[in-house]
């Protein structure tokens, strides 16, 4: 059957490894289809993630990394439900994504494992554990409920479905489980049935089951139906059946009777069975879908089979319903997406003619509304009509599918039936039965309405209407509107009866409805008419109105200035000014006139308005000029100011600035130029400079920056106005750094007496110009003189001032300054007034009056210049005597004892406060002596050395830096470059030393002698000092410092010293004779404070003598020692002395040391002595780490074990590793056991060769490392059941299953690794790896096994892996099968004819050939099958014929010489119309002489060389064959030789029609001729009659006229007269339904305007409004009329303004 006329329709939606899905994630545990909106596929690699496919979009699926065991998309919505185990126990963890939200909004953790789950509802999840099933609702925070426990039948079961009804009543649960032992490849369906109610549940064998809703006649609520289909074995006999039975039936009313079918399985799907079923509720059809692809089609009400076929070539694994198409979608093995729908236009002809079904067929389209009975419909209502039964015609005509008996005809034809008394009206019965099926037409609503309105029942349309049942038209709404206008306007709006609704609606008067409604449909109707309505009646209505037109979308019907002109009309200037404030808030460009419009009428009416409108500021595009002069002219001055664009208007009005608030008049200054402005300002000084003075200052203040400062004080100094200057400038001042500016607000508010600003500006400005300023200050002489001293005292004209106040007898501000402002300039204002020679009185008593506040230094200073210091004595006694400490005080003081020479060595000597340079200074050049005692007492070393040596006082200065003691003084004194160094070193050692008593003077004599690098002197002082029983004889110091000094200058004298001296610092002594390599004479020095540690330390480190040291160590016998004699005994090698030496010393500190040297030299009994000896001291890893080890190397085993169970610190597994490491294997086993280090102990026990030892370890180790080691190992000694127990345990990691087979094969081990894998498919971890190799070692040593191996396990293979191995290995027949299963349709075909022999197989190779992607292939196999297979050639091309170029296929088997081969083929195919087969079948029927064919295909099919066939079979022995040539020269236009061959062989009839056909005149009449010249009267009578429409009357007449054929013609003649007569009637009736046309399209048009007019009367026409009181003649003037032009009227309805 071709797919065309298939009832079922399927198509592929999409492929999933087209969008990234890997083919072995599309599996049942993978994919999931819970509706038709979204798939969900979870992936493991390359990593956990899940895929959303949305049906609606299925090229941009949506990929997530998540890890779960299962994941579930919502049936409606983007809600994700995820199952995932928790690690280690059996439970699982439930959780629910919202992917929208991208927040979790429920989770659960179950107690047992969910084996199967699928959302039951959009709302419900349906859980089903190994003995229960839960329903688990996402609403609210309810956990999982129980709902019924499995049943006996469903264990050991895999769970493939589970479903409920939409009431969720009742519960189905579907599982399979292997075949009985009898049929163990049929697997076996159970189901169970639960019903809620009754808390009961029913077993069953079924394995595809599902809900349905059914609707039985006389049962107004559908009934409840469970559909299942299953497949039994009893006795060898395989049973398929399909069951449909109601469930709850309701009681008292019809229920549905049970039903059941066969399944028909054909003998190749003997093991098929049904894996889902889905219910088409919109066709009321079962889809039953098998395993293998098979589809069943049942009709539910009846179980009648409807279509069979397959529907896939691969497994279906997953089905769902696709609700709103009728059908159900299906996912195969293969990831394609196919979808099946019922194809509307064949399944109802598919049921009445294949299936010759006609019940079902007309059951169908009522159902599903389906065409194609029409006839058998009509026939049926005829026949039920006919027997006068209305109500089964009604309940047809109601059902019928497409409407196709709901007509007028029906409507009448039930009209007309007469009524029996007594019985209920046919039509009645036919429309009641309607309502009950559902909405009536146009046309029945239409009847039934003027029924019940002739009957008075308005409430019955109500109620109709209400339940929708009535179509809505204008004709209903005018049939209503007789009886309730408020029903029509319903039914109008309803059927869109725009023009009648906005009817109605202004009937009411509800004109923003209209608007509304108007917006709604896209209905436009007379705006302007409505607002002048509403206008008359309701202004503030009418602005509503308006405004609401102003915003409908795509603007205003009525230009706004046509409505403004109507309210202006009826002078609603407020209504008016309310609409366009409204409609001119955008402030649009074009608004312009509007908005000068709208300004204009208020500025003349209502000024205040105005201007509120504009300080709103909402308009920027009317007439400005024009505006301003109504604003000047309204008296809104600042308006006017605001709208002006001209200097002189400007000017004109902004001197009214007693009408203008003064704030906005300084605020309009900002909007000007900086010449305007100015110019403006100008004009308001000269009209009134006190009044508008103030103004001037605040806008000259304001926008001072846009004016200018320069230019603002020029306009106050031009008006001489210092007043508006100070004020000005008093604004600006604190911002200002301009020194000018800072000058005239002086020189402005001087003027002004602003004397308190003067004298605050020249105390806290620091900008303006100090001398201009003093100079205009002292040019002002003002009263108070401040100004003037801050200025002086800031900027350091003091002297100026003193001047200028002495010279104008100001003495009281000198005083002021100097002992208020500041006392500190009183030296300068001293010094000024001796200069003007002012009396000492005064000065003295100035200062007196100042005091402690008087800076003395200054003051002393300008005295001193002028000789005056005696001037100060009394000041100066007056400090000290008040306690003064001030060194300037004491200074000035001691200068003048000093001079009056009045005992100034006392004052030298006692006064603490003076400074004793300055003083020594003053002294130098009059008495040296009190210079030297100056400095001595402020220790002025530089300047006492100078003196001393410029005057020769040696001995003062050798005592001075002897009692200093200070070391930088005695470098500079000492250096050579002093030319004084020997007479002060003479000094030093004959005088000042021997002087003195101070041990620190002689310690920093001596420090200065060393750092002066004088060793010889020092020696000889120091043995004066110290050797000659001086006081400092016993010094420890000195004694310490002479034999450093000799170890330096003169070792020889060290000994001697060592031995004459007890009183020195021996170990530092020694350290120092050390570092001079004076080792002798260092162990003398530490053998004599018996420092024995460093004693022998020389004699090791520096004497180097290890025998000295020994008998050192023997003398002295202490631990130290012995420690530091084994220590250089360790470094030299002596490893067994030294660890004597350690032993006696117990020194424990260096046992890493002696371990790495025990080591090295192989002295393992003397370090377990000394180890033993550490352990006592300290607990360290390493030591009990290193004494197992060295057990081990003296092969001490027994004390290995019983150490090792003592407590110890010994790192295990690190000795454990280091006796590995070396081989010491027994130990290492010892240590390796202790510490159950398993995996070690294996490789171990391995190189012991215990090898079940070692097994038995990797067991415990449990590691794949471990495992290999043992395994290999165990390969290597043949041990191949130890091998394969370590294998085992190795192969289920992918990663090292390669290498274990390696190893295997490289030692040519081949069966035991075969044994190996086959023993690891039974692994309950057995993976993919596994399963790949051992086909991988079937392929190259077993390949007897290899293709049982690829079918039991196709599923668990890497194919392209194994495909690999098959092409090394040539195994075709596999490698074929392989390319199959990897869906390599291309490598498969190209494998099976490269290698026929072994690989091909008839069946497989068509199933291959047509999923192949490379077209050349087909052809390619064409090739194979000519050369190997003929026989089955047409079978194949049949399979390829949707698929190949016929064209091509022709070519080569005709290129081949075997055409006729293929036949049956091009049979097939010719329905393509292709030329190249036409042309071929067309040749073998003429070699066939199988004319009827010809004709046939010549007929049917028309692409092909029709010239060419013609010329070929026109000289044919055969007439028929002629025939055809004639047949088709007719059919290709060449009419002359088609008639000429059928003359020729008397074929008159032929010649006949061609002519007929032909519409050619000459040639028919050519044919009479003829006919006339042989002599054929009946042809001639016959040709009148076939080519009645090409041949002229006239010829035809003449011609049988002329050759006596009167009686021949005359039928012709007669046909003739008819025919033209009728014509002239048909132009007579055509004429009289013109006119009656025409008539009827006058009265409707009389009917229309009528209609027009009624609506129009409906509101009163606009009228002009009355001339208002007040308003001039605006409207007392009649509008233009008869002929006269309209009078000119004034704007808005006012009386003209005058000019202004």
């Amino acid at each position: 059957m071709a797919a065309a006329n298939a009832p079922i329709t399927m198509k592929e939606v999409l492929t999933l490894p087209s969008i990234g899905i890997n083919p072995q994630f599309i599996t049942f545990t993978h994919v999931t289809m819970e509706s038709d909106k979204y798939i969900c596929v979870r992936e493991t690699a390359p990593q956990n993630s899940v895929v959303i496919i949305d049906m609606n979009m299925p090229m941009q699926p949506l990929r997530r990394p998540i890890t779960a065991d299962s994941a579930l998309m919502n049936p409606n919505s983007r809600i994700l439900a995820l199952k995932a185990q928790l690690p280690g126990t059996t439970q699982d963890h439930l959780q629910i994504f919202n992917i929208e939200m991208k927040s979790k909004m429920k989770s659960h953790q179950m107690p047992e494992q969910v084996v199967f789950w699928k959302w039951i509802s959009p709302k419900m999840l349906g859980l089903v554990t190994q003995t229960s099933v839960y329903h688990w609702s996402i609403e609210g925070d309810s956990e999982p409920v129980k709902m019924f426990e499995r049943t006996a039948n469903l264990v050991n079961n895999q769970i493939i479905n589970y479903k409920c009804d939409p009431s969720e009543k009742w519960l189905v649960l579907i599982g399979i489980a292997p075949g009985s032992p009898e049929k163990p490849q049929l697997v076996k369906g159970n189901m169970q049935l639960f019903s809620v109610d009754q808390q009961r549940s029913q077993a069953l064998e079924a394995h595809a089951a599902s809900f349905a809703s059914f609707k039985v006649p006389g049962n107004e609520n559908p009934s409840t139906l469970i559909c299942f289909a299953s497949k039994t074995t009893n006795a060898g006999q395989i049973t398929s059946k399909l069951h449909v039975i109601e469930l709850g039936a309701q009681p008292g009313k019809p229920g549905f009777t049970k039903k059941q079918a066969d399944l028909f399985f054909p003998p190749d799907f003997a093991d098929d069975f049904p894996v889902a079923m889905q219910i088409s509720q919109k066709y009321s059809l079962i889809y039953v879908i098998t395993k293998l692809g098979l589809l069943f089609v049942y009709d539910m009400e009846m179980a009648t089979a409807v279509y069979r076929n397959r529907i896939s070539p691969d497994p279906i694994f997953l089905t769902t319903e696709a609700s709103s198409l009728g059908g159900f979608y299906a996912v195969n093995r293969r990831g394609q997406v196919l979808l099946a729908t019922v194809n509307e236009a064949t399944i109802v002809p598919f049921v009445s003619g294949q299936l010759n079904n006609l019940e079902l067929a007309v059951n169908l389209a009522k159902r599903g509304n389906l065409p194609g009975a029409e006839n058998l419909v009509l026939q049926r209502f005829q026949e039920l009509f006919a027997q006068t039964k209305y109500k089964e015609a009604a309940e047809l005509a109601a059902e019928s599918p497409q409407g196709l008996l709901r007509t007028p005809d029906t409507v009448a034809k039930f009209q007309s039936v007469p009524v029996q008394a007594g019985q209920t009206p046919p039509l009645l019965q036919y429309f009641g039965t309607l309502l009950t099926r559902g909405k009536l037409n146009t046309f029945e609503s239409l009847e039934l309405s003027r029924l019940v309105v002739n009957q008075n029942k308005k409430n019955l349309l109500e109620n109709w209407l209400a339940e929708d049942k009535l179509e809505c038209s204008e004709e209903l709404g005018d049939l209503v509107k007789t009886v309730d206008n408020d029903l029509a306007l319903k039914i109008y709006i309803k059927a869109r009866a725009t023009p009648k609704v906005v009817a109605a609606f202004a009937e009411r008067r509800e004109f923003d409805k209209i608007l509304i409604y108007s917006k709604q449909v896209g209905y436009s109707p007379d705006y302007l008419f409505l607002l002048q309505t509403i206008l008359r009646t309701d202004p503030q209505g009418a602005v509503n109105f308006a405004l609401m037109m102003s915003q409908m979308e795509g603007g205003c019907p009525i230009d706004y200035n046509t409505i403004t002109d109507l309210f202006l009309q009826r002078n609603l200037i407020r209504e008016a000014t309310a609409f366009l404030l409204d409609v001119l808030k955008p402030n649009l460009p074009e608004h312009g006139f509007l908005q000068t419009k709208v300004l204009e009428i208020n500025l003349v009416t209502f000024p205040n308005v105005a201007d509120a409108i504009l300080a709103n500021g909402m308009f920027s595009h009317y007439d400005r000029p024009r505006i301003a002069q109504l604003c000047e002219k309204a008296g809104l001055y600042m308006r006017a100011l605001q709208h002006y664009a001209e200097l002189p208007d400007i000017k004109r009005v902004i001197v009214n600035t007693h009408a203008i608030e003064p704030q906005s008049l300084v605020e309009f200054f900002g909007t000007l130029s900086k010449e305007w402005a100015l110019e403006c300002m100008k004009d308001l000084l000269l009209v009134n400079l006190r009044g508008n003075l103030q103004i001037i200052v605040q806008a000259a203040k304001e926008y001072c920056e846009q004016l200018g400062i320069d230019a603002c004080i020029k306009l106050f100094e031009q008006f001489k106005s210092y007043e508006g200057l100070y004020f000005f400038l008093g604004s600006y001042l604190s911002s200002s750094e301009d020194p000018d500016i800072h000058f005239k607000y002086i020189e402005a508010a001087a003027k002004t007496g602003q004397i308190k600003e003067v004298e605050r500006v020249t105390r806290e400005s620091n900008f303006y110009d100090a001398e201009k300023t003093k100079n205009f200050l002292m040019e002002a002489k003002l009263p108070d003189a401040r100004p003037l001293i801050n200025v002086c005292d800031r900027f350091g004209f003091v002297p100026d001032l003193t001047h200028y106040l002495y010279s104008n007898n100001m003495l009281r501000y000198i005083e002021g300054y100097v002992q208020k402002v500041n006392p500190g300039n009183a030296p300068l204002v001293v010094g000024q007034l001796l200069d003007d020679e002012c009396p000492e009185d005064f000065i003295k008593g100035l200062i007196l009056s100042v005091r402690s506040l008087l800076p003395v230094e200054p003051l002393v200073e300008e005295c001193e210049k002028r000789n005056r210091l005696r001037l100060l004595t009394q000041f100066l006694e007056h400090l000290v005597s008040e306690g003064s400490q001030d060194v300037h005080v004491h200074n000035a003081l001691g200068k003048i004892i000093i001079d009056s020479n009045n005992n100034p060595e006392h004052f030298l000597t006692t006064n603490p406060y003076y400074d004793s340079r300055v003083v020594g200074k003053y002294c130098e050049k009059r008495d040296p002596t009190l210079a030297v005692v100056a400095y001595r007492r402020g220790q002025c070393d530089d300047e006492l050395i100078n003196v001393t040596n410029k005057n020769s006082l040696f001995k003062l200065q050798a005592r001075y830096v002897v009692e200093r003691m200070d070391a930088d003084l005695w470098e500079k004194v000492l250096s050579p470059d002093n030319e004084y160094r020997r007479q002060l070193i003479d000094q030093v050692v004959s005088t000042a030393l021997p002087e003195s008593k101070s041990p620190e003077q002689v310690s920093a004599s001596v420090k200065a002698f060393m750092t002066a690098d004088l060793p010889h002197e020092l020696i000889e002082l120091l043995e004066k000092i110290v050797l000659q029983n001086s006081a400092f004889s016993g010094n420890f110091n000195l004694q310490n410092l002479l034999i450093l000094t000799a170890i330096k200058a003169d070792p020889s004298r060290v000994m001697d010293y060592i031995n004459r001296l007890d009183n020195f610092d021996g170990p530092a002594v020694g350290e120092v004779a050390v570092e001079a390599q004076l080792y002798e004479e260092a162990f003398a020095i530490f053998k004599k404070f018996n420092l024995n540690v460093q004693a022998v330390n020389v004699l090791l480190d520096n004497i180097q003598s290890i025998e000295r040291a020994v008998e050192f160590a023997f003398r002295v016998e202490e631990d130290a020692v012995w420690s530091q004699v084994a220590k250089a005994q360790l470094r030299e090698g002596l490893v067994s002395e030294a660890i004597e030496s350690f032993i006696r010393a117990e020194d424990t500190t260096e046992f890493l040391d002696v371990i790495r040297a025990a080591e090295n030299t192989n002295v393992y009994h003397d370090l377990v002595r000394y180890l033993l000896m550490v352990r006592q001291k300290t607990k360290e890893p390493k030591v009990d780490s290193e004494l197992i080890y060295a057990y081990a190397k003296i092969d001490r085993l027994s004390e290995i074990e019983e150490f090792i169970l003592m407590p110890n610190v010994a790192n295990l597994q690190n000795v454990g590793d280091r006796l590995y490491d070396e081989a010491l294997y027994e130990a290492a086993k010892i240590i390796f056991a202790f510490i159950s280090n398993w995996a070690k102990l294996a490789v171990t026990l391995v190189k012991l060769r215990q090898f079940q030892g070692a097994v038995d370890a990797a067991r415990k180790a449990n590691s794949s490392k471990t495992w290999k080691e043992v395994c290999f190992a165990c390969v290597d000694a043949e041990e191949f059941r130890l091998a394969q127990i370590c294998g085992l345990n190795i192969i289920i990691q992918v990663d090292d299953l390669e290498e274990v087979s390696d190893y295997y094969q490289n030692r040519g081990c081949f069966g035991e690794l075969i044994n190996l894998m086959e023993s690891g498919l039974g692994l309950e971890r057995a993976h993919m790896g596994i399963f790949t190799e051992l086909g991988i070692l079937y392929a190259r040593y077993r390949p007897e096994k290899l293709m049982e191996h690829i079918k039991l396990f196709s599923t668990r293979l890497n194919v392209q892996k194994l495909i690999r191995a098959c092409l090394e290995q040539q195994h075709w027949k596999e490698l074929t099968y392989l390319y199959i299963q990897d869906s390599e349709f291309d490598n498969a075909a190209a494998t099976i004819m490269n290698h026929s022999p072994e690989a091909w197989d008839h069946m497989q190779f068509k199933d291959v050939s047509v999923k192949v992607a490379n077209v050349e292939l087909y052809y390619k196999a064409v090739h194979f099958y000519l050369q190997e297979h003929p026989d089955l050639i047409n079978d194949l091309l049949n399979v390829l014929a949707l698929r190949v170029d016929h064209t091509r296929v022709v070519d080569i088997m005709r290129k081949a010489g075997h055409l006729h081969l293929i036949k049956p083929y091009m049979v097939a195919v010719q329905s393509n119309n292709v030329a190249a087969v036409n042309e071929a079948l067309n040749e073998i029927y003429v070699e066939e002489e199988d004319y009827d064919r010809l004709r046939e295909s010549i007929d049917m099919h028309d692409n092909f060389d029709q010239i060419g066939l013609a010329q070929k079979v026109e000289k044919h022995e055969l007439l028929e064959m002629r025939r055809i040539a004639a047949y088709i020269y007719k059919k290709a236009g060449r009419w002359k030789q088609s008639i000429a061959l059928s003359k020729k062989d008397n074929l008159y009839k032929d010649a006949m029609e061609t002519c007929s056909q032909s519409g050619d005149r000459e040639l028919s009449e050519e044919l009479l001729v003829y006919f006339i010249e042989q002599g054929k009267k009946e042809c001639f009578a016959s040709c009148l009659f076939v080519c009645y429409e090409v041949i002229r009357p006239d010829v035809a007449l003449e011609l049988a006229w002329m050759n006596n054929m009167i009686d021949f013609a005359f039928p012709y003649l007669l046909q003739f007269i008819r025919e033209y007569t009728s014509k002239v009637d048909e132009l007579i009736k055509d004429k009289i339904e013109a006119v009656s046309e025409e008539r009827a399209k006058e009265k409707d048009e009389k009917d229309m305007l009528a209609q027009q007019n009624m609506y129009a009367q409906l509101l009163p026409l606009a009228l002009p409004a009355p001339p208002m009181p007040g308003m001039g003649g605006g409207y007392a003037q009649p509008m233009g009329g008869m002929g006269m032009p309209p009078m000119p009227m004034p704007a808005f309805g006012m009386p003209p303004m005058p000019q202004y």
